[in-house]
């Protein structure tokens, strides 16, 4: 490695300060030292699966083309890409080490990412084919929340979170299907894009829930966020799940806006309220409206038949590798025996129902803004019950996808005992920009700088 300019060390690894330095003479080269630097001092070997050896990390940076952050506006950003996210050359595991392989391609979230200038880091770990939501579903180290590492990390986009919230990357490439693009950024106190469902394509991507799976962006920021969407977002035509929306840029945010009532605010502990109550009062005018509908359509993703899914996307590998998966994946999967044909038909029927409750909300609201997650357990927590703390994560998650909505999480006032918290504004599918605006309203009505490394 070469040593990169002292002032590097406390240089926050936003966009604009990236960009700033480089204007100013700095090189990527620099940059990634030290990101590299950052990761050694975190002494956290549960973040990252894979890294890109030096010597490729250092051709991709003289490979850069003359900076030019109108063209290229990721230049010179180190990125990290979620492990069940192909990166061309690179092991991909899924964090599941009989399932490695070395994809020739990269995924076309990957291959938008370097044609913008970023650089990937290396690859992250998850919760085993992307199935949990608390982070610890990995025969690898688990990565460490950086706020407390007694504290579940967040998953399934584990390490994606943790390399952005310690500042060891710019932005990171996660997942969400159920709302591990959103989770793990509210217990890191990052920001978490999670787009209109295929707005950007997942080819190259290794499925959970195919139907349903979203490629998401971890920042520190929503402008940071936004840009990378910028240059994500488009169709694919080679992608069956590719479902392109009339783009738009930021304008004025949504003027109608929905927070749950009282009895429809699970959360669990003081903490929790605490930070909700702060949350709100950085918000613009409110309306409280009954959220009921939309949290009952979220049984049908892991009480129906859409956990089926989950043994098409990776039922096949695990039968012929009898042993491989986590015992939690394992046992998820192994539910999803009882469900028939018929039953694949009863969940389509009645998510047709949901769709349209949610319709109608959104037909009177602009947007809903919920806490990101009720709770934040610990691992001592998830030990006594593996299935329980990751059930409630998903509270204000799971039903997202599902419903064919956007989401944006932001992270807001922290809780009464100093752990992250946030809000997550959710909106119909095509609303990824109007989020985007209310998230930045958000965030400057705050005093909250993101990330562990601020």
């Amino acid at each position: 490695m070469s040593g990169g300019p002292a002032d590097l060390s406390k240089l926050a690894f936003s966009r604009d300060a990236l960009h700033r330095a480089y204007a100013a003479g700095t090189s990527p080269i620099a940059v990634l030292d030290q990101a590299q630097r950052r990761l050694v001092a975190a002494g956290a070997p549960g973040i990252f699966l894979d890294l890109v050896p030096w010597a490729d990390l250092e051709a991709a940076a003289v490979a850069l083309p003359a900076f030019d952050p109108d063209r290229f506006p990721l230049w010179g950003l180190p990125v990290a890409i979620k492990d069940n996210i192909a990166l061309a050359g690179r092991p991909m595991t899924a964090a599941c080490p009989a399932f490695s392989h070395v994809p020739e391609a990269d995924a076309v979230a990957v291959t938008r990412l370097r044609a913008a200038g970023a650089i990937g880091l290396g690859k992250t770990n998850l919760d085993q084919f992307a199935t949990g939501l608390v982070g610890v579903r990995t025969p690898y180290p688990v990565p460490r929340n950086p706020f407390d590492p007694a504290r579940v990390p967040g998953g399934s986009s584990s390490g994606s979170a943790v390399a952005v919230a310690r500042g060891i990357v710019c932005l990171a490439l996660g997942t969400d299907t159920a709302g591990s693009g959103r989770v793990p950024a509210a217990l890191n106190g990052i920001v978490g894009l999670k787009p209109s469902v295929g707005a950007i394509p997942a080819r190259g991507v290794v499925p959970a829930c195919r139907s349903l799976d979203c490629v998401s962006i971890f920042a520190t920021t929503v402008g940071d966020a936004w840009a990378a969407y910028r240059v994500l977002a488009a169709d694919d035509p080679e992608d069956p799940f590719s479902r392109p929306i009339e783009w738009r840029e930021p304008g004025a945010p949504p003027r109608r806006i929905a927070v749950p009532r009282a009895q429809d605010l699970h959360l669990d502990d003081a903490g929790a309220r605490a930070a909700w109550a702060s949350a709100r009062a950085c918000l613009p005018a409110v309306d409280e409206a009954d959220i009921a509908a939309l949290l009952d359509a979220a049984r049908l993703l892991y009480d129906g038949p859409w956990v089926a899914e989950r043994a098409v996307a990776f039922g096949g590998f695990a039968a012929a590798n009898p042993g491989a998966l986590h015992p939690v994946t394992q046992r998820i999967l192994d539910g999803a025996a009882r469900f028939t044909a018929a039953d694949a038909f009863a969940g389509l029927h009645a998510l047709a129902g949901h769709r349209r409750a949610a319709a109608r909300f959104f037909a009177r609201y602009d947007a809903l803004a919920v806490p990101s997650v009720p709770c934040f357990p610990t691992l001592a927590d998830l030990e006594a019950d593996p299935l329980g703390p990751n059930a409630r994560l998903g509270v204000y998650t799971n039903f997202v996808n599902l419903l064919d909505l956007a989401a944006l999480a932001v992270p807001g006032p922290r809780r009464s005992d100093g752990l992250p918290a946030g809000v997550t504004f959710i909106g119909p599918r095509g609303s990824d920009a109007a989020l985007a605006a209310l998230g930045r309203q958000f965030e400057a009505a705050t005093t909250y700088r993101a990330g562990a490394a601020a």
